[in-house]
Parts: structure tokens; sequence; C-alpha cells
């Protein structure tokens, strides 16, 4: 399947022919609800739980539904990159984010580990990056607060960094980075560059290929836009050269996560959920292309709204990031019948009503098409005020809280009809 487009491998995974034929011919992948596998024998059962034969012996370890998953998120990320890739999938996405970070933490290659991260973070990331690591671990974390100074990130990093960490584009102000420069930044200290890609998808942008080492993201979200199951995934390419690192967790490290520390933490996706995402990545690409067309003209819409102070979307001139977005955010294969590749910059926006905090949530209140709900990236429409829902736990006086103003709402477009949510925004915006 390396030749197929990617709409194709979305389709298709490593779900082929042969394939179904050891399933009666099933169009779909089986999904497999049960915990663990019998075996012919025992010599069979004791090759397969000692790593001799590929086989999933028990839930916890692997199963097929899950690997289906798997190799299809690897196949998207992978993309028109010239490295290896592989995935492992994971409960939920913060599990994936834990999972990814914590590996390189490890006090046997040296006891003062720190690592550096953009502080235009997800709320949970900069819980998780503050009270486990800082807090409870003793790891320094070193924030970054202009995510865009390549000389910040530079200034932090030292011989006992761990990683480079950023969301790009960020959670919930859609704040962008400079994933090249940042690689190479990366590849010069022996360190690797991690990137939560959640809102881009790898419909838009694949960081691994543009110098990235290990991407994750919550496939809750877009990937899993019907919004019926919860899960996660870090994404690797083979062969990191990385220092101070041992070989079986830099040769592969999405195949060292699945069966070490995922085997031995146990947050693990389960198959019915990973059977239910499976279908809801089959469209990804023309589900992201719609609802980012449709962000655009939702937030070219309210620029121009005189009760809108301000618009968060890195597809208008006005945001920080646009320069890169228009780099780097590309519908994939939309110059594959010879005309122009088309920039798409997804479908998160965020913006400041007139009228402060009362008026934000007056809108939020009268909002009757838009679902008040902190989820994104679902075929539904939703809405909410970061600052008191999924930013609030990190407190003002945190490090590495970015700013997250208190009027502040966050919009991710679905697919309703344009019309329909514009006239929804305006008449809320009236009413406020």
């Amino acid at each position: 399947m390396t030749d197929a487009r990617f709409a194709t491998l979305a389709i298709r995974g490593s779900y082929d022919h042969a394939e179904s034929a050891n399933h009666r011919g099933s169009l779909s992948e089986p999904a497999y609800l049960t915990t663990a596998q019998h075996f012919e024998s025992t010599e069979a059962m004791f090759a397969a739980a000692g790593d001799e034969r590929d086989d999933w012996v028990y839930a916890r370890r692997g199963n097929p539904t899950v690997r289906y998953l798997e190799s299809t998120v690897a196949a998207l990320e992978g993309y028109q990159v010239d490295a290896g890739v592989s995935a492992t999938t994971t409960g939920t996405g913060m599990a994936a984010i834990t999972l990814a970070t914590s590996a390189f933490l490890s006090r046997s290659v040296g006891a003062h580990p720190n690592f550096v991260s953009s502080s235009a973070c997800y709320g949970s990331t900069t819980m998780v990056f503050n009270n486990r690591y800082g807090d409870e671990r003793g790891v320094d974390v070193r924030w970054v607060d202009d995510p865009l100074s390549i000389e910040d990130w530079a200034r932090r990093i030292d011989d006992d960094t761990r990683f480079l960490y950023a969301e790009s584009p960020s959670n919930p102000t859609v704040q962008l980075v400079d994933i090249p420069a940042l690689g190479a930044l990366a590849r010069e200290a022996g360190v690797p560059l991690i990137i939560d890609s959640t809102l881009a998808t790898p419909a838009l942008v694949r960081p691994l290929g543009l110098g990235a080492d290990v991407v994750v993201h919550s496939l809750t979200k877009a990937a899993g836009a019907s919004g019926r199951s919860m899960g996660g995934v870090v994404v690797a390419r083979h062969d990191l050269r990385l220092r101070a690192q041992p070989e079986e967790l830099t040769a592969d490290f999405a195949g060292y996560l699945r069966s070490g520390p995922l085997r031995d933490m146990g947050s693990v996706l389960s198959p019915f959920n990973a059977w239910t995402i499976l279908a809801d990545i089959r469209e990804l690409r023309g589900r992201v292309d719609a609802m980012s067309a449709g962000a655009l003209r939702v937030a070219r819409h309210l620029e121009a709204s005189d009760k809108v102070a301000e618009v968060f979307y890195p597809g208008l001139e006005t945001h920080r990031s646009h320069g890169i977005a228009k780099r780097d955010m590309w519908l994939v294969d939309s110059d594959a019948d010879g005309g122009p590749a088309e920039n798409r910059f997804g479908f998160l926006l965020c913006f400041r009503p007139k009228g402060g905090v009362e008026a934000a949530y007056g809108i939020l209140d009268h909002f009757d098409l838009i679902w008040r709900a902190n989820n994104l990236g679902q075929v539904k429409s939703t809405a909410t005020i970061p600052a008191t829902t999924t930013h609030k736990q990190v407190g003002d006086a945190k490090p590495g809280k970015a700013p997250v103003p208190p009027d502040m709402i966050r919009v991710s477009i679905g697919l309703e009809h344009l019309d329909d949510l514009v006239e929804d925004l305006d008449q809320a915006l009236e009413k406020s």
C-alpha cells in the first residue's frame, strides 16, 4: 500500500484482500471484543507469551482490532515521509502524551532530567507536566512563553534536556510552532521533538515530515469525529538518533512503548473503541477539508462583526501564526490532479466578544444549534469558555500557563450547514 494515496490508506489501512480472506471475506475489520486468545497448543502459547511469534495473547498486550487502527494511523502520519513509522494506541489522548513523554525521563540515563515545552498547551497537559513531573518527580519543566522564538527554546536546552514538546496548533488559541526550526534544534541537541498534532490531523500536517520525531494525538477529537469513543495514539519515526538513550527505545519507539511501558501501565485502548474510531477515520480527509473550509468562513464572518473584539484563527492574516500556517498547513493530496495545493487551517477557532465575560456567558447560553460542550473536532459544532472549563484547573499562578482570556469562546466547527451556524452565531451575539 505504499503507493496508495492518503484517502485510500485511510479507507484500507493494512486490511487488504488477503487479510479479508482470513475473516470469511468481511469487508470491514472485525471487532475482536475479547480479552484473551486461545492457543492450539502449550508450545504456541509459550511462544506467543515470549514474543517468539507475532500474536496478541492478552488484550493488555495487544488486540487485532487495535492493531488495524495502529497500522492505519501510522500509514497516515507516515504518508510521504521518508522514514519507517509505527504507532501505538492508548485509552485517551492524555495517556498518549504521558506515555510518550515519561519514557524519556528515566533517571537511569541521568539523575536530573529536564525538558522544554511551549506554554501554549492544553490544560491537562500543563497539569501533568507541572504536577506529576515537576512537583511529584522533581523533573525540571522549562516553559517557553513565546513558542515562535527559537532563541527562547535554545536558551533552555542543556546536557540534561530530554525532549522538546509543543502543540501545533495549540488548544485553545490555535498557535503554531515552527516545526522545521524546532526539529533542527532538537537534532543538534540530540533530543526528540514531540508534537501534539491533534488539531491539525495528518490530513493537514504530518509533523514527522517536517522534522518532528514523535507525534501524539487525541483520537477522541477529529479522528473519532462521531464522538462515541475516547482514544489516543503515539506515532514515531524509526531509528531515532538520540543521545543517552538505549537502542531498544530508539530503534522503534512506538513498538517499545507497546511492548513495555504501555503493557506494564495498562492504559490501553479498548477493541470496541478502536473499531469505532476505525470507522470514523476512513473519511478523515474529506471531513477535515469541509470543517476547515467552514471554520475559515465563520472566522471571517466573526472578524467582520461589530460585536466581536478579537478572533483567533490561523487562517486569518491577523493571527500571529498565519505565516507558518500558510507554509505548513495543506490539504493532503489537494494538488494530486495537477492543480495548486490548497491551504486548510483546521476546524477550531476562538473569539472574544465586545462586552467581556458577561457577554461571553450570554452568547454561550443563547446558542440554539451549537452545542455547549467541552469536546472538539466532532461532526457536531461545539463551544465552550476554556478559562472556566478546559483550562480552569491550571490556575493563574501556575508556571507554564499561557494566557487564556476569561471572555474567550472556543468554537469547534462541525458539518452542519454553514448558513445555519452563522445564523446561530449572529442571533447569540445579538442577544448577549
